[in-house]
């Protein structure tokens, strides 16, 4: 089985262009769904455990618990030394059920694919891409969302440019939904032809 990584940064148009490789029949995670999940579920007690005071109810809650993390190297590490081994379990189930399931394809979509190595467990990374101004004006109009909230965003991520230099594909969304679900189409015949890395 093919493994796609899907990433793109904010306001790019990842989560539609998702949405568009699941509605072509390929089995599509979402790594940002899983985090929500485990929040929500066998990862709260481990971060009460960590950082005490940041769940309720059985849920994590993400406001106390980024007052606890947020600009603290030391804290992020025991976050993520809970979450990741919870989310790379979570990714190889999803693999190892798709696969038996008989899918040829399998997307993992994550934000931040390139910054967390990710891509080294992809056979090919496709990229989700607009121009700078495209994307400004997308998340500009999302509720809440500030300049200086959308910059502090930006800073962690890797940069477009560097993302589409690194990418086996880019689907440029800045052309409308017809235009990225061809390009989608154009990617699975390819991945369907190439060999797993």
């Amino acid at each position: 089985m093919f493994i796609l990584g899907l990433t793109g940064s904010i306001g790019m148009g990842k989560t539609a262009t998702a949405r568009m490789f699941a509605e072509e029949g390929v089995p599509v995670q979402d790594a940002d769904a899983v985090v929500h999940a485990l929040y929500e579920g066998e990862a709260t007690a481990l971060i009460e455990a960590a950082f005490p005071g940041t769940t309720a109810g059985g849920v994590v809650n993400r406001v106390k618990l980024g007052a606890q993390v947020i600009g603290k190297a030391d804290a992020i590490k025991r976050l993520e030394a809970i979450v990741h081994p919870l989310v790379a379990q979570k990714r190889d189930q999803f693999l190892a059920e798709s696969e038996k399931n008989g899918a040829d394809v399998a997307v993992l979509d994550i934000p931040l694919l390139y910054e967390t190595g990710g891509d080294k467990r992809c056979d090919a990374v496709a990229v989700v891409s607009a121009p700078a101004e495209v994307q400004r004006e997308r998340v500009l109009t999302r509720p809440g969302m500030t300049e200086e909230r959308f910059l502090a965003i930006l800073a962690k991520q890797m940069p477009d440019a560097e993302k589409r230099r690194r990418a086996d594909f880019i689907v440029d969304t800045s052309k409308g939904f017809d235009a990225a679900r061809q390009q989608v189409r154009e990617i699975l015949d390819k991945v369907r032809k190439m060999a797993n890395r």
